[in-house]
C-alpha cells in the first residue's frame, strides 16, 4: 500500500513471532518478566521488548530476527551502523519497487486454539 511512497514506511518488526515463554534455572516460567497478574509483562519484560524491538527496527528487511531470549544482557542493544544510520525499510534494504513476496505466512497456531485457550484460563483463574 506504501511500496511506491518515499516519505511513509509500514515495516512489519517480527522480534515476537517466535519467542518462547522465558525459563528460570530450574525449567519454570521466569516470573520476573511478567506482572503480578502473570499476563502482562513487567518492567523487566517490557525492557527485554524494547531492546528486541530497537534491534529489529535497525536490520534490513528479510534479516528481521525473529525471536527473543529474554536474557536481560543490555550488551546485546544494537547501534545504528554508519555507513546505514537509519531505521530499515524495505526500500531503504535494496528491495525498491521489487516484487518482494509479501504474502501472508499460513499462522503456527490456529486461531481457534488461542480462543479455546483464552476460555480454559478464564475457568481455570475462575476456579
Amino acid at each position: 500500500r506504501y511500496g511506491e511512497r518515499e516519505d511513509f514506511a509500514v515495516v512489519m518488526q517480527p522480534f515476537f513471532r517466535n519467542t518462547l515463554l522465558p525459563l528460570d534455572s530450574n525449567g519454570k516460567p521466569d516470573l520476573s518478566f511478567f506482572a503480578a497478574d502473570c499476563f502482562h509483562f513487567s518492567v523487566r519484560g517490557y525492557a527485554e521488548l524494547a531492546m528486541a524491538l530497537w534491534n529489529n527496527m535497525l536490520e534490513p528487511a528479510g534479516e528481521k530476527q525473529t525471536y527473543n531470549n529474554f536474557t536481560h544482557d543490555r550488551s546485546k542493544l544494537r547501534c545504528p551502523n554508519p555507513e546505514k544510520p537509519f531505521l530499515s525499510t524495505l526500500r531503504n534494504s535494496g528491495f525498491g519497487n521489487s516484487d518482494l513476496n509479501l504474502e501472508k505466512t499460513k499462522p503456527s497456531v490456529p486461531y481457534w486454539a488461542v480462543i479455546v485457550a483464552a476460555v480454559a484460563g478464564v475457568l481455570a483463574g475462575s476456579l
